[in-house]
């Protein structure tokens, strides 16, 4: 029979972030066989390393971009579609709770969201960070290079989106992230390292293109991400992952198809299929380079039967799960020593 268990344990200490929310979900048993998200959130020590949700309820720039609002709701649909989901006996997830944007003051709650991943990186957590709109990474980009964790060493970003999102505007948008990150990189003296996976041609004016070649991004066409293609566009991530020394990863759910992810603010119209996703997903997930993870735009306002935020769900699930796996097998004896622990 299906029951439900809410998770209080000690929780991630960040600052400037809301009250942590509870995880409840299907329970079949207890014991490690029987692990699921909703009881593994929590359960380790606050101190122990491991990947740590936070959310980025923010509309805001999607107001300011033009877009249709909702994606504020997203962290708490996110989380749900995780809770049930079955995670092995090992794996270390916390949640650090909330940053909110209040009223139309996007640039406090950047602030706010920097504070709260720098706080995580240092801390040796892999930060998740749940939007909201794709205002998202500039805020997490910010936690990630205050946190000292760029210090000499460059960094790469990787953006699975239909947009390259290098607007220029007088203030920060669900369109801007990308191209304010570039002003902050040339100004600690460091490359722009930008990759986007997924882009729509009708859906980037030839401005956007002339500032993408300006700066030197190298991209896939969402037709040349197709599964026929497979096999390029794993061997381009690969090679990028392997030109960075620290890797953001960044997930604008409105990359997959519309009829797969209806719930975001611009769905696409072709988009890269889930499978296509997923398989990049793991190859990030494999390299310990992986330090910060955006997954935003989810507008469960108009998602259906929770398309959108299953698979948002789907996709922290593979990068938590992949990246747990990853680490054991670097860290695990070989040869002699391997013998003897067996």
């Amino acid at each position: 029979m299906e029951t439900t268990s809410a998770n209080v344990s000690a929780t991630v200490a960040t600052p400037d972030v809301t009250a942590r929310p509870a995880w409840a979900g299907r329970v079949d048993g207890i014991g490690p066989a029987h692990r699921r998200w909703h009881s593994a959130v929590n359960a380790d020590d606050a101190t122990t390393p491991g990947a740590a949700v936070i959310g980025f309820r923010s509309d805001e720039g999607v107001r300011r971009n033009g877009g249709r609002q909702g994606a504020a709701d997203g962290p708490g649909e996110i989380r749900r579609a995780l809770a049930s989901k079955a995670l092995d006996a090992g794996i270390v997830v916390h949640d650090a709770g909330d940053v909110m944007v209040v009223g139309d003051d996007l640039e406090d709650g950047h602030d706010r969201l920097a504070a709260a991943v720098s706080s995580l990186v240092r801390a040796g957590h892999t930060p998740l960070v749940l939007g909201g709109g794709h205002e998202t990474a500039y805020g997490s980009y910010q936690g990630l290079a205050n946190s000292g964790a760029l210090d000499g060493r460059r960094l790469g970003i990787l953006n699975l989106d239909a947009h390259f999102d290098l607007r220029e505007a007088s203030r920060a948008t669900s369109g801007t992230p990308f191209r304010q990150i570039a002003g902050l990189e040339a100004d600690r003296g460091a490359p722009f390292t930008y990759a986007v996976v997924g882009i729509s041609e009708p859906s980037n004016t030839a401005a956007l293109f002339d500032a993408a070649n300006a700066l030197n991004v190298v991209y896939r066409t969402d037709e040349e991400c197709q599964e026929r293609h497979l096999s390029d566009v794993l061997a381009f991530v690969a090679h990028f992952v392997d030109s960075v020394d620290v890797l953001h990863l960044s997930i604008d759910l409105d990359v997959l198809p519309a009829a797969s992810a209806p719930g975001v603010s611009a769905p696409a119209s072709v988009g890269v299929p889930p499978t296509v996703i997923v398989e990049i997903c793991k190859v990030v997930a494999a390299s310990p380079k992986l330090t910060l993870v955006d997954v935003v735009e989810l507008n469960p306002a108009y998602d259906i039967d929770y398309r959108t935020a299953g698979l948002a769900a789907r996709l922290v699930h593979t990068l938590t799960v992949g990246s747990h796996r990853a680490r054991s097998r670097a860290t695990a004896p070989t040869g002699p020593d391997a013998v003897a622990a067996g």
